[in-house]
């Protein structure tokens, strides 16, 4: 009869709804028992002062939790997941408040998001040196500035940074950018002017020269800061994050318009300390050569001679000394491992300057995206 099956077919939905809500019941349950544990680690640290950021156990959480998982449950979404409940439950214990380049919807304040979680407390800076002095007088727990962009090269202003300020590297994330031509009505019609800031104006110029031709285009401190023009004028569109869409209340116009896709910014976590070694860690230096024929070839053949991974070499003119350069230096491993440490005290010796910036775990394999 078609009435039974209807009333069967309703009776199972309502049997496997009762089923849900009782596993419903069982997450919050757990999820009261997994904060009040995290409250007693954040007691039992504070008697030893240690800190409540802890980036090896974070990872052996997630690499514990993708076994346990076997792709049942989509991987992302269980890192998504985990990610929040860890980042609240770390704030149950002490308040994390981080500074980033604002205003908010920067791609420094996605990032941020992205790395501590929505339960951290985030404060804008008008600068990247801002960042770096939030940091170093101890006025927020970590600041987040971005270093180098795969297509346009470093960012001179944070290199600048780790040369003039007391702070150390606590780790790094990369971030895949994503640039949307925003506006209010979400239509090319009325759009007059596109504004953002000078990278994403470079990383976008083919497809503004091929679509926009007759439009002209202004650079501005941040793309958070076009996004605010683009709310007070409709002849306005801004080249901005996902983020600052949804923050500013406007429209996409259209999504993905950066010309090279890979595109994606490496950001540094900065703190008053190094992080324990995790077990895939990266070390940063900063170096200045002794004045004399090969001394570069010098340095280099250090690391080599103790068989280190340099992942990255980066140089910046001295300010006031042409001719003279620091170098930035990245590879592989952790201070405190016996040929990193055998490394760095030899490189000591053959360095006119010689800064440790940090120790810290390595980026996870996977890019977080910001998805438009």
């Amino acid at each position: 009869m078609p009435g039974k099956n209807s009333s069967q077919k309703n009776n199972d939905i309502s049997d496997v709804r009762r089923k849900i809500d009782r596993i419903d019941t069982d997450i919050i349950r757990l999820l009261h028992e997994r904060i009040d544990q995290a409250r007693e680690i954040g007691r039992l640290k504070g008697k030893e002062n240690l800190s409540t950021w802890d980036p090896g156990r974070e990872r052996e959480i997630f690499e514990r939790l993708e076994k346990l998982n076997k792709d049942k449950f989509p991987a992302q979404s269980v890192r998504s997941i985990f990610h929040e409940i860890i980042s609240t439950c770390r704030a149950s214990q002490k308040q994390v408040s981080i500074a980033y380049l604002g205003p908010k919807g920067t791609f420094s304040h996605l990032a941020g998001i992205e790395y501590f979680g929505q339960s951290a407390a985030f404060r804008a800076t008008e600068t990247i040196e801002d960042v770096f002095l939030e940091v170093e007088r101890e006025r927020t727990s970590f600041g987040i500035v971005p270093v180098e962009n795969s297509i346009e090269g470093a960012v001179t202003s944070t290199l600048d940074g780790f040369l003039a300020h007391d702070v150390m590297i606590s780790g790094e994330m990369n971030l895949a950018i994503r640039h949307n031509l925003v506006n209010l009505s979400g239509s090319l019609d009325p759009v007059k002017m596109v504004v953002s800031h000078p990278q994403p104006l470079a990383q976008c110029r083919q497809w503004l020269k091929k679509n926009l031709a007759d439009v002209p285009t202004r650079a501005v401190f941040s793309t958070a800061q076009a996004a605010e023009m683009a709310t007070a004028d409709d002849s306005i569109a801004a080249i901005a994050s996902s983020l600052a869409l949804k923050t500013y209340g406007l429209q996409s116009v259209v999504s993905g318009i950066e010309d090279y896709s890979g595109n994606a910014t490496r950001f540094l976590v900065i703190g008053k300390n190094s992080p324990q070694p995790s077990g895939r860690d990266k070390t940063s230096l900063l170096i200045a050569l002794i004045d004399r024929p090969g001394a570069l070839y010098d340095t280099l053949a250090v690391l080599a001679a103790h068989q280190v991974n340099l992942t990255r070499i980066e140089s910046r003119p001295v300010k006031g000394e042409p001719g003279n350069y620091l170098f930035f230096l990245d590879m592989l491993g952790h201070i405190k491992e016996g040929k990193i440490a055998a490394a760095c005290e030899a490189l000591r010796s053959k360095t006119a300057t010689f800064k440790w910036l940090g120790s810290y775990p390595c980026v996870p394999d996977s890019v977080r995206n910001d998805k438009g």
